[in-house]
């Protein structure tokens, strides 16, 4: 079967946006930034903001409020604009919890050195989606700032870390940007719905749609290895295990669909259902955030692919509009750092 892939060149269409209104008043408290505080590592910025409920619809948590997160580096360049998200009670990959007031951004640093930090925060109608909309700002939220300092990656080997982002350097080859090293793929392409697995949250393994297609990747527990992350004691064995696997014949890629409603599978969407393209599950993602991160360390590459061919007309009847961008905005800010 084709599949399309659908470029995070999305970004530039999902500009803030306004609503008549008051501002959103929350209780001010400076962003936490957490995280191994070096080059090519994922730092985390956590801030106290709206309570929501990942079902809510008014305001909606992924619609109705912009985070975006401005990083830049002391010397001026890179600066970076990333989109925040709702990350409901800061550890819902463990708890399950589909409501709370943690929002978050992730950079993953260029350089060592200093780096500013300053968010943007505003609530409105569909100002996360509608470049149009312009908002109003969340008070306690909106204009926080402030700095951390990066140290050079400590990594070595075949981990990510140590080699910096992968980028497209007008040849045939992409190229890390740290190493300079270039990078041949080589990997399994398949299964595409890697990511149907029973022990990440959601009821699409119940929801009548392919259910005895979701995997349990049981094969490959034996594959686990003390260390390795698991969540919801004991949760995650098999599909980090199979992750193993795959570093341990030599492979540097895994592909994946991020969303087949529709398609042969069906089971793999970030959504809190089948038919809900405007509310995500906050827990599931965070369950996929740390696959990817293993796969990260481990020398994998992720091969996102977003779409398939039997549901590219799914989201705004094909075209590029709210659901579309939301899809992808949320993709960009809670995966997109990932190198």
């Amino acid at each position: 079967m084709k599949t399309t892939h659908a470029s995070f060149a999305f970004l530039r269409f999902l500009l803030a946006g306004s609503l008549l209104g008051s501002a959103a008043a929350v209780r001010a408290a400076a962003p936490a930034v957490s995280g191994d505080l070096k080059q090519w590592h994922k730092v985390t910025l956590t801030l106290d903001g709206p309570q929501a409920r990942e079902t809510d619809s008014a305001p909606n948590p992924f619609t109705d409020y912009r985070m975006d997160v401005t990083f830049t580096h002391e010397s001026g360049s890179p600066s970076y604009k990333v989109p925040g998200y709702f990350a409901a009670d800061g550890n819902a990959g463990e708890t399950s919890a589909d409501s709370g007031n943690q929002w978050r951004a992730h950079l993953s640093p260029d350089k060592s050195g200093k780096w500013t930090y300053r968010v943007s925060f505003t609530k409105g109608r569909n100002v996360a989606v509608d470049e149009s909309v312009k908002g109003t700002a969340v008070n306690g939220c909106d204009g926080a700032s402030g700095s951390f300092n990066i140290a050079p990656t400590d990594k070595g080997g075949r981990d990510f870390r140590a080699k910096g982002r992968l980028q497209y350097v007008g040849g045939h080859y992409l190229q890390f940007a740290g190493t300079k090293e270039y990078f041949l793929k080589a990997g399994a392409d398949a299964p595409e719905n890697f990511l149907a697995y029973r022990d990440f949250d959601g009821d699409f393994k119940t929801d009548g749609h392919k259910d005895n297609l979701v995997k349990d990747w049981k094969p490959h527990v034996r594959d686990w290895k003390p260390g390795d992350p698991i969540w919801q004691n004991g949760k995650g064995k098999g599909i980090i295990g199979a992750l193993n696997y795959l570093a341990s014949k030599g492979l540097n890629a895994v592909s994946f669909l991020t969303m087949n409603i529709k398609g042969d599978d069906q089971n793999v969407f970030p959504y809190v259902s089948y038919d809900d393209f405007t509310h995500l599950d906050v827990s599931r993602l965070d369950q996929w955030e740390t696959v990817f991160e293993h796969a990260q360390r481990l020398g994998l590459f992720l091969h996102f692919k977003t779409q398939e061919a039997e549901n590219q007309g799914l989201l705004d009847g094909g075209e590029v509009g709210p659901q579309r961008k939301l899809y992808y905005r949320e993709l960009i800010a809670r995966f997109g750092h990932h190198l």
